[in-house]
């Protein structure tokens, strides 16, 4: 199946911006690493929000190649954000970055968020990688905690993306999708299903926009010109997840005013 082309990544003439927006989950790149930057290349992306990027020896380098390989650079996250990585096109300017270790519960993985503000062409926009517990109960209260994260950061505009190992039905998915776009349910390209890579059955990656970021289009690109089923068998147990979003130019606020 060759899909429907996204729209391109550009500038309207009011200050908005087309971006397309990637998530993958890349087992800490311990497949086929040519064959990640293979998927990735061709979507094009201007962000990247990643899961489970390398956390332990030499993860920075890993990192590095990465970004490298696919023509982006490194915005933040990784090892010191407990596997949420951020990378970005060179279109985007970097406002600031924090990494945010979530509470540790004993016996379970450590997780946390990878975030930054950027601003493309006239937008500024929060950005939010996360990976959820496989726990119910700690699942849900982290997207508690992602949703007041948001709400922090001082953005008009923002996208959250991320492993939710929760399914649409689920009570951290729906808590998410409650307050913002679930972006494949708003307008559905390419495929739904993310996991497993080779027979995908259940939806648990996904991309997230606050209301008035306009979705579209959003799904697995499978299908997409130079994106083979080869490759992303091989690249990562997880299917990626593209979105095209246009975000409103920003509202220039006054000095000192609340999210200047």
């Amino acid at each position: 199946m060759v899909l429907t082309p996204l729209p391109d990544s550009r500038t309207e003439p009011d200050g908005s911006a087309v971006i397309r927006v990637l998530c993958y989950n890349i087992r800490s790149m311990r497949d086929d690493c040519e064959a990640l930057a293979r998927v990735i290349v061709p979507c094009a992306p201007d962000l990247v929000l990643v899961q489970e990027a390398p956390r332990f020896f030499r993860w920075r380098k890993r990192a590095a190649w990465l970004a490298a390989r696919t023509g982006l650079v490194v915005l933040g996250g990784g090892a010191t954000a407990a596997g949420p990585l951020l990378l970005c096109s060179l279109r985007a300017t970097v406002e600031r970055t924090e990494d945010v270790l979530l509470p540790l519960t004993p016996g379970l993985h450590r997780r946390g968020f990878a975030t930054s503000v950027v601003r493309i062409a006239g937008t500024r926009i929060g950005l939010l990688s996360f990976h959820l517990s496989l726990q119910r109960d700690e699942r849900l209260t982290q997207a508690e905690l992602l949703l007041e994260r948001l709400e922090t950061m001082g953005v008009e505009h923002a996208i959250a993306a991320g492993d939710l190992n929760d399914v649409p039905t689920g009570p951290a998915f729906r808590r998410l999708a409650g307050r913002l776009q679930d972006c494949w349910a708003v307008r559905p390209w390419g495929e739904e299903n993310t996991s497993p890579a080779d027979g995908p059955r259940k939806r648990i990656d996904a991309i997230f926009a606050t209301p008035g970021i306009e979705v579209l289009g959003c799904g697995v690109p499978a299908g997409l010109p130079g994106v083979t089923g080869a490759d992303l068998r091989a690249a990562t147990d997880h299917l990626p997840v593209l979105a095209a979003l246009r975000v409103p130019a920003t509202t220039l606020l006054p000095p000192g005013a609340p999210g200047h």
